[in-house]
């Protein structure tokens, strides 16, 4: 059970793209795993991670607004001696030099997520996992080609007209 007050920022667990990311990290084996939720607004699949069981999770927005909501929603969800929540505005710049994640989610929008591909690609782990939503049914293919030279991608799930990508790090 996760209680949660996204101020104004985006992520109530409403919206299709945070239900399909849900029920991708719902899937997922998170023991022991670094997690880092990409553009986080709410925090929600921060901390869904954390309460799956991760053990780092790096939670990053350039919005204020969802850095604030994040803290104020980590507080009523997670316990205190969990070992590793960091809350971070801005870019993947502001990842510790050399910081590598297990697992990656970004619900942003298309064009960002086109743009991130690098810098995301980068800092996923040979092996690890990445979720990418927040596009349309019709910019799947389009994403795909930017994740490609890192990444094999797959159209993982879709719903109401929204798509989640599931990509496994191989370059």
């Amino acid at each position: 059970v996760m209680r949660l007050d996204p101020g104004l920022a985006f992520g109530t667990g409403a919206h299709p793209t945070t239900n399909l990311c849900l029920t991708w990290l719902d899937g997922l084996a998170l023991a022991g795993k670094t997690v880092l939720d990409y553009g986080c607004g709410s925090g929600i699949l921060a901390i869904g991670a954390g309460l799956l069981g991760a053990a780092e999770i790096w939670a990053v927005d350039i919005d204020p607004q969802a850095i604030l909501a994040t803290q104020n929603n980590y507080v009523n969800n997670i316990d205190a001696n969990h070992p590793a929540f960091e809350i971070k505005t801005g870019l993947p710049e502001v990842l510790p030099e050399n910081w590598q994640a297990d697992v990656i989610l970004a619900n942003i929008l298309a064009r960002p997520l086109m743009a991130l591909a690098p810098l995301l690609a980068q800092r996923l782990n040979i092996g690890g996992k990445i979720a990418l939503a927040g596009l349309l049914d019709e910019q799947a293919e389009m994403i795909m080609e930017c994740y490609a030279p890192w990444c094999e991608m797959v159209i993982g799930a879709q719903m109401d007209g929204w798509t989640r990508l599931d990509g496994v790090r191989v370059r």
